[in-house]
């Protein structure tokens, strides 16, 4: 599994956490929402340090990952995170893994 995180969405990240010197971003699976990988599921994202991270990506001063115990959710896809002009919010898109 990979992380993609567009540099807009990175700005974002930045506007909403610049302040905090935690710069570990963790992006999880939890119940309800509406999300692209399952149904009943949506991702969440939390600001903690990784324990057993399946997937990890370094950009800027961030830390982006998704930790072992999620990969059900993401079922063999990669996760691209942009950012949306329109809603001013991130977005979560699939891509299935072609490798």
């Amino acid at each position: 599994m990979n992380i993609e995180v567009t540099k807009p969405a990175v700005r974002w990240f930045k506007e909403q956490f610049e302040e905090n010197e935690h710069k570990s971003i963790r992006f999880f699976a939890r119940y309800g929402g509406c999300g692209s990988f399952q149904s009943g599921f949506s991702l969440g994202i939390s600001q903690e340090e990784p324990e057993h991270p399946l997937a990890e990506v370094q950009v800027d001063d961030f830390l982006f990952f998704v930790e072992e115990k999620d990969a059900w959710y993401f079922n063999q896809h990669d996760l691209k995170v942009k950012y949306s002009r329109t809603h001013d919010e991130i977005e979560f898109e699939s891509q299935e893994v072609t490798r």
